[in-house]
């Protein structure tokens, strides 16, 4: 069974529900498609997808899956979503969050809450 998000990176999520706890891990965005981002904040829409395989061809660097996420990554931005995107090394290391964490203090508190 494939394991879900915040048990493949707990400390990572528990990080993100610091800064605001109603972060969520696997969150359905689109009203019709099973589309999910690996983290989302929905109140801001903010949302961060953790691509891996970048070079061992997986999921997200072979054709069909880069035109699979583009459809997906720009429904997103139609439904007015920013998606943020990391390796899981830099999701496992620091540089994800502070990425994120400057990009949360960067932003006026009215506009992602």
């Amino acid at each position: 069974m494939k394991k879900r998000k915040e048990q493949q990176y707990p400390i990572f999520f528990y990080r993100l529900r610091q800064l605001d706890s109603r972060w969520e891990s696997e969150y359905r965005f689109h009203p019709v498609r099973r589309w999910r981002f690996d983290f989302a904040f929905p109140h801001g829409k903010l949302a961060i997808e953790v691509d891996g395989g970048i070079w061992t061809a997986g999921r997200h660097s072979g054709g069909k899956g880069q035109i699979d996420d583009f459809e997906k990554f720009n429904n997103a931005v139609a439904f007015g979503w920013q998606v943020l995107h990391f390796t899981p090394h830099q999701v496992n290391g620091q540089d994800a969050f502070r990425f994120i964490h400057w990009f949360w203090d960067k932003n006026t508190p009215g506009s992602l809450t």
